[in-house]
This record gives C-alpha cells, structure tokens and sequence, in this order.
C-alpha cells in the first residue's frame, strides 16, 4: 500500500470516528432530554390519575417514611418548582444511580421521606436525561420547593446554596454538612453536577419545611406564584 493510500485511509477513519462522536454527542445532549421528558411526562400523568382515583387507597409508608411506589417507573411524588415556571413538574422516584435519574428526580435512598425532620434529599441531572435541575444555580433564597404526594403537598422554602467535591455526601446527612448530629427540622436537599457539562463538582441547594396541606384541600394559592425572572 502506499503512502497515499495509508494517508487517505486514516483520514476516511478519522472522519467516520468524527461523525460517530458528533452522532454520540447529539444522542447524548439531545435525544436523551426527549425521551427522558417524555417519559417523566407520562409518569406524572400515570401517577397523579393514580392518586385522583377514589378507588386507590392511600400508600402506606416505608421505615424512612417514603410512601410505597404507586405510580408508573416507581413514582411516589411529584416536584414543583415555580422560579422554573408553571408547567414545570417532575417525577420523584426512588434511588439515584443511573436507571432512576433517566426517568426524573432521585431521592437518596436513606435519607427520610418527605416532611419528614430530617433531610429529604434529592438529585438530578444538570445536562441530559431531561435535565430537571438545569437551572438549580438560578435558585434563590426564600423560593418554594413544592412536593405532592398522593395525600399531602409539603412546601419547602430555599434556605441556603453550596458547590463542594462529589465526594462530600455530608450535604445529604440527617442535619446537613453535620454528620452526627440528631436532627429536629423536615429539611431538604436538592443535588445536581457543576458546572454545567462538567461533573467536576455537586451543586447543592439546602431548603426547610414551612407549610403542609392535605393534597384534597388543595394548596394556598400563593404558593404556586411563579417568581418575577422565572426560568426555564
């Protein structure tokens, strides 16, 4: 072979791995978000006809206090964050490894349920799979972190942020960054990589409990007020 067929055969390899990775790529930031949004669209759907039918009985709770799954992919709960607009809503399900987080929010399997004193904690992807917590940076304090679940809505109110390694798995201890330490606040924790594209570090929004309401008297209104510079 000569050298001019060796050149123009490692250069038609190095196109074709070009257009793999750029095929990749495109999967990989793009498809995933459709069919992920798809999906976690459904599974709220699924999970809030569930709840709305009179004939389902309430699920009982688990040790930790996380309502059996009764929804579709294991969804037990359903997230609101108005600063991210109206429409916005996301299963929450059970686990954070890779499968739970392509169909919505994951909760830390133990970490309490939600209302529960302790640290409701939750993570999810910043870029692909749907990206439910895209915008967390944009998060500002006193914002409302609303949970349904198939008997209660808990609003929770952002209290603090924080950027530390992936390794710092005290941000989701029962009292937050205090490992040890015996809670007495229903507390949340939202977790998402940062920065965006990047897995470098965990951005980490802490929130508390202020209200509770019985899912069938429905919620206050003013709880639902989508921010002035909401995103999305």
């Amino acid at each position: 072979m000569t050298v001019y067929a060796v050149r123009r055969t490692a250069g038609e390899l190095l196109i074709t791995a070009g257009c793999f990775l750029l095929l990749f790529a495109s999967w990989q930031l793009w498809w995933t978000d459709v069919e992920s949004n798809a999906k976690a669209s459904e599974s709220v759907e699924n999970f809030l006809g569930l709840i709305e039918d009179p004939k389902t009985p309430p699920p009982p709770l688990d040790p930790n206090g996380i309502p059996v799954t009764i929804g579709k992919d294991g969804v037990f709960a359903v997230m609101y964050v108005p600063r991210f607009g109206k429409e916005w809503r996301r299963p929450i399900v059970q686990g954070t490894k890779w499968y739970p987080l392509t169909r919505g929010i994951g909760h830390y399997e133990k970490t309490v349920g939600p209302g529960k004193v302790g640290n409701f904690s939750l993570a999810g992807h910043r870029t692909t799979y749907g990206r439910p917590f895209h915008n967390i940076d944009r998060l500002q304090d006193g914002d409302r972190l609303i949970i349904e679940t198939a008997t209660t809505y808990f609003v929770y109110e952002v209290t603090s942020h924080d950027i530390v390694a992936p390794t710092a798995v005290e941000v989701v201890a029962p009292v937050p960054d205090q490992p040890g330490r015996t809670p007495t606040t229903p507390m949340i924790t939202l977790t998402s990589c940062h920065p965006k594209f990047s897995a470098a570090q965990r951005y980490v929004v802490h929130g508390t409990l202020v209200t509770t309401a019985p899912r069938k008297g429905g919620l206050d209104g003013a709880y639902w007020a989508v921010p002035e510079g909401a995103v999305s």
